[in-house]
């Protein structure tokens, strides 16, 4: 069975980078779409960006310009470059696919952004 890994979450300060990593365990014929969640405490799940097979994008209003979601499809890799990191920004993230036969999901990230 197919898994989502994550990797790159932790502990850093505002303003700092991060870069996620989601990647299958196995192999995927097709993916669709690749896209980053994020949950805070007490918070519902929302969009942070996705990116499509073609490579167009589509971020969250209070991410633009700040991360950036890119994809290795050889590799069935997602990344999010996430700089000026801010408080708000604290979340566990998590990584999604969209495939012809479902949605495959990781078990999430914890990025915690506090001084």
């Amino acid at each position: 069975q197919v898994q989502l890994v994550e990797s790159g979450g932790g502990l850093v300060q505002p303003g700092d980078s991060l870069t996620l990593s989601c990647a299958a365990s196995g192999t995927i014929f097709t993916i669709y779409t690749m896209g980053w969640y994020r949950q805070a405490p007490g918070k519902q799940r929302e969009l942070v960006a996705i990116i499509t097979r073609g490579h167009s994008t589509v971020y969250a209003d209070s991410v633009k310009g700040r991360f950036t979601i890119s994809r290795d499809n050889a590799k069935n890799t997602v990344y999010l470059q996430m700089n000026s990191l801010k408080p708000e920004d604290t979340a566990v993230y998590t990584c999604q696919f969209t495939t012809p036969v479902g949605e495959l999901w990781g078990q999430g990230t914890q990025v915690t952004v506090s001084s």
